[in-house]
């Protein structure tokens, strides 16, 4: 159940949302919304119904194994804390989807936005729910991705790509970090389950890896949720739509560094070290953010601040590590997200009338948006603390657990209430701010749009809805917030929490002073920078100069990428054989040390084999092949015929060493490659041009025997040993794990079947890599040589096309019959793929390209693309398929069911992994074949003058010759 909340937004949403917004139009734009809305709704009703287990103090797990052996598995826990969270992000999702399909406009790509938010959505939930520290850096960094791609959603301006690009560089960098933490971590602990972990506790911080630990950690954990000095992210990313800024700074992507200290702080908190980096860097956050914020003139920016500076808050109370301070963090977590996101759609709403977000051209809009000004003015009041609105609560208790600090130190420690109130005192000020140059202050001055008005109700109800929460809580508060803060409090220390009570009066205290102090310093200071509109003329470099950490972060990477330019531009000299010369070099001199220092291993004790004639025959044939390519490899064309030939005594030499599997394997590559190679030849000279000089040829002569002597040296000592092979166990265990004779087979699809799917991964990757840099590249040759004569295949012969109708049928026999035996015999999936596509190359070559691909109805190819898509997605499934009972993925089950008339029939369902890797092999390799067809496929018309291949500026978009 807890799988399939993540699962649901990132695989149904992800997929129906890019599907139905791939039609741009209003109808297909509402569906894309409502597809969003459904989805997010459902793993929010499946919380839901979670909620009262947890709610009474129950713990839900859901542990698979994943990749064990690294302690990589699939553990998820729902509590209080993961609850809230988790909560947070599909509740609060559901209200931007709906504001987000009122603000995006016509031109904006709602597939695009919605499937982005789906996959961000999943990232975020698979953080608060995951309880291995391994997974749940891999949603970590899913989060960094798809923030990246919501944050450049409008990529046609530079702003957007350039804030994509920063927050992907600061917080991906964090996440490396915390990557290197997590693992000493479990090292410490002896576990990557996070419920473990917190038996272990005291262990773990006694360790001398600890600090280590702990420091990794918290720089994933501060440079994601923005805190001083990795701050300066967030507001660069400010370029991204309104509602992805109120979802990120609301709920999820800076909320993530948050949980992740809640969190673990019963595992890693509670030290000095803890304490001190956590609260110190908190309480400046909180204060240096606030007094930014006061003088942004950027709606958004200014909002972004603000969220920093509160981030900061929570971080100080998680540091501080007294119960209470948890208490307060939890409460301020929720307080926050209602009035940020509802501060956020008011800035939306505003930019969306107005046209502008800049605070000293809007003014004067009470009159004009009534309702949208009343709301932000609640939203504001919360995030300021006045009393009646929930913000007031939490502002009170982080005082009061700042001045309890105080009381607690002594000497210094007076500073921290003091930088607390004047933090407060700011945070005043930028939210009076924030209302009465928006909507009051005189008229509006040049807005880009003269006339607005009050926006849509789908864009105000959920601003209303939030604004009534910010009320409700702030008059109810333990009525209305108590047990979830209870319940999250309770799952972040690991124990219940003191008695204590959310209440709006507590009597008269020095907490409730220092309020009323930050309440009226704050209007004073505002009013005193707004007089005559000087507050108009600074700006944060005012204070800071060059010193700020965006100018620094930019001025910084432009230093590194022009030394990485200078390095690249000192050894990339574009000489390919320059490149191998310094690699083989390198590899000559590693292997040199030894040999020269008299340390090298000589003929071990193992008895050879004989030598037989045949063995000789093919060495001679190998090694004048090898010569050959050495004297005559300028003729392109005959040494890839002749490297064919080398290909296929290395095919015999399978054979003789009883390995049909890989001679069937070396042979059908062989062929095909050939194929391809020779159809990439077309596009070159048939004569490589000879530019080596005679120092260069003694060069590279010289390396060349070194390096083929080092390698014949290696092999010679390693293949005159003894040494314990792992063969004998796959040869026993095929066929009882495996269900399979065929040990080859058995290890690729089922004891290595993950290596085979990233290696027909990497396969569908390169072939479509080949489409793209390739598709709608045309040849411009004439249709007869300088003779007058037609090229070669200019029409097909008849004999040929006569062939190819006999050989297809009888090489798809061929291709199931080899497939089906594959898991016994020798077979399987990748050799009936390379048979299949030898004989659709064939078609290719009998009848012209456009005949073969209309007849397998895949013009231009693209079909072929689905079938890797397809191929993969069999393969994928079917590892997936293993989670449902209990197994790792790509595990493979088998047995022996009984059909009537035939009797037993071995199956087993690596089967259908075999068939997603036939599937693919085959699309690859036909893709890559039409691709290079295309580009000396024959235009219609009359022959044109011999251009060069890569010269298509001229070409119509249909690759058809003018």
């Amino acid at each position: 159940m807890l799988l399939l909340i993540i699962l649901l937004p990132l695989l149904a949403g992800t997929s129906l949302t890019g599907w139905s917004g791939a039609v741009q139009n209003p109808g297909y734009r509402a569906r894309t919304a409502w597809i969003a809305a459904a989805v997010t709704a459902a793993s929010l009703g499946l919380l839901l119904m979670q909620a009262p287990a947890v709610m009474g103090g129950e713990v839900l797990r859901q542990f698979t194994p994943w990749v064990p052996e690294i302690g990589l598995n699939i553990g998820l826990r729902l509590d209080g804390l993961s609850l809230m969270f988790a909560l947070l992000i599909t509740g609060m999702g559901l209200l931007i989807i709906l504001y987000a399909h009122n603000y995006l406009g016509a031109d904006d790509p709602a597939g695009k936005f919605y499937c982005t938010l789906m996959l961000f959505m999943a990232a975020m939930l698979g953080i608060v729910l995951s309880d291995n520290v391994l997974l749940l850096i891999v949603f970590w960094e899913l989060t960094s991705i798809s923030s990246f791609l919501l944050v450049g959603y409008w990529n046609h301006r530079a702003d957007a790509r350039a804030g994509a690009r920063m927050a992907l560089a600061v917080t991906g960098g964090g996440g490396l970090a915390m990557l290197g933490g997590f693992v000493l971590l479990g090292q410490i602990a002896g576990t990557y389950e996070i419920s473990q972990m917190t038996a272990v506790a005291a262990q773990i911080q006694a360790d001398a890896r600890y600090p280590a630990a702990l420091i990794l950690i918290l720089l994933g954990c501060f440079t994601k949720s923005a805190q001083f000095p990795f701050h300066f992210w967030l507001p660069q990313a400010m370029a991204a739509p309104t509602p992805v800024s109120a979802y990120l700074h609301s709920a999820t992507m800076v909320k993530a560094g948050i949980f992740l200290l809640a969190r673990l702080t019963p595992v890693i908190g509670g030290t000095e070290l803890f304490v001190g980096i956590v609260s110190t860097t908190g309480l400046v956050t909180v204060a240096f953010a606030a007094f930014i914020a006061v003088f942004k003139h950027d709606l958004k920016g200014l909002l972004a601040y603000s969220t920093i500076s509160h981030l900061g808050l929570i971080v100080f109370l998680i540091g501080l590590g007294s119960p209470l301070a948890a208490v307060a963090a939890i409460f301020h977590i929720l307080n926050h997200a209602s009035f940020k996101a509802a501060l956020f759609m008011t800035a939306g709403i505003v930019d969306h009338e107005t046209g502008t977000r800049d605070l000293r051209q809007l003014g004067g809009l009470y009159r004009l948006m009534p309702w949208t000004a009343t709301l932000a003015m609640i939203a504001a009041a919360a995030m300021a603390g006045v009393p009646l609105f929930n913000g007031f609560i939490s502002k009170e208790m982080f005082l009061t657990e700042a001045v309890a600090f105080s009381q607690a130190g002594g000497g210094w420690h007076w500073l921290v209430p003091a930088m607390a109130t004047l933090a407060a005192v700011c945070s005043v000020a930028y939210s009076a701010r924030l209302v009465h140059d928006m909507f009051f202050n005189g008229p509006p001055r040049d807005l880009p749009n003269p006339h607005p008005h009050e926006p849509p109700l789908g864009m105000k109800a959920p601003v209303a809805l939030l604004a009534a929460i910010c009320i409700v809580v702030g008059v109810m508060p333990s009525l209305v917030a108590g047990p979830m803060v209870l319940v999250a409090a309770t799952a972040m220390l690991g124990t219940p929490p003191p008695e204590f009570h959310l209440a709006i009066w507590h009597g008269f205290n020095l907490p409730l002073l220092l309020s009323a102090v930050a309440l009226g310093a704050g209007l004073l200071l505002y009013f005193w920078l707004a007089r005559d509109k000087r507050l108009h003329g600074m700006t944060s470099e005012n204070w800071f100069g060059a010193l700020t950490g965006s100018h620094l972060f930019t001025r910084g990477s432009d230093r590194l990428f022009e030394g990485v330019g200078r390095i690249t531009a000192l050894l990339e000299t574009g000489s390919l054989q320059r490149y191998l010369a310094w690699m083989v070099m390198a590899c000559v001199a590693a292997v040199a040390v030894p040999v020269l220092s008299g340390q090298t291993p000589g003929t071990g004790s193992r008895e050879l084999l004989p030598v037989n004639a045949v063995a000789l025959v093919l060495w001679g044939l190998l090694l004048a092949a090898c010569v050959w390519l050495m004297l005559k490899h300028h003729d392109r064309f005959q040494s890839v015929v002749v490297a064919g030939a080398i290909g296929l005594v290395t095919a015999l030499s399978f054979v003789g060493l009883s390995a049909p599997d890989l001679a069937l394997t070396q042979l059908t590559v062989d062929v095909v490659a050939t194929v391809l190679l020779l159809m990439g030849l077309a596009l070159l000279p048939r004569l490589s041009p000879r530019e080596s000089t005679d120092a260069r040829k003694l060069r590279d002569g010289s390396l060349a025997l070194l390096g083929g002597a080092g390698m014949a040296w290696l092999a010679w000592v390693m293949l005159t040993r003894d040494h314990d092979s792992i063969a004998w166990y796959f040869l026993n265990q095929s066929a009882i794990a495996g269900g399979g004779t065929n040990a080859v087979n058995v290890i690729l699809v089922d004891f290595r079947g993950y290596d085979t799917f990233g290696e027909i991964t990497v396969l569908g990757i390169a072939a479509v890599g080949v489409l793209a840099l390739m598709d709608g590249m045309r040849t411009r040759r004439p249709a007869t040589d300088a003779n007058g004569e037609p090229y070669t295949f200019a029409v097909q012969p008849l004999m040929l096309r006569v062939a190819a109708r006999v050989v297809l049928p009888l090489a798809l026999v061929v291709t199931l019959y080899i497939f089906m035996r594959g898991h016994n015999l020798p077979g399987g999936g990748f050799i009936a793929g390379l048979v299949t596509a030898v004989a659709l190359a064939l078609q290719y070559v009998a009848m012209g390209q456009t005949r073969a691909e209309a007849l397998l109805r895949a013009e231009g190819g693209r079909r072929f693309v689905r079938w890797i898509g397809i191929g993969l997605g069999i393969a994928g499934l079917t590892g997936i398929g293993a989670f449902a009972f209990g197994q790792p993925f790509l595990t493979s089950a088998h047995g022996h069911p009984h059909i009537p008339l035939l009797g037993d029939i071995p199956l087993a369902t690596a089967a259908l992994f075999d068939l997603g890797v036939y599937i693919t092999v085959v699309g690859a390799t036909l893709l890559t074949l039409s691709t290079l067809g295309a580009v000396t496929r024959e235009g219609a018309g009359k022959p044109s003058t011999p251009q060069p291949a890569n010269d298509n500026a001229h070409a119509k978009p249909d690759g058809v010759q003018p």
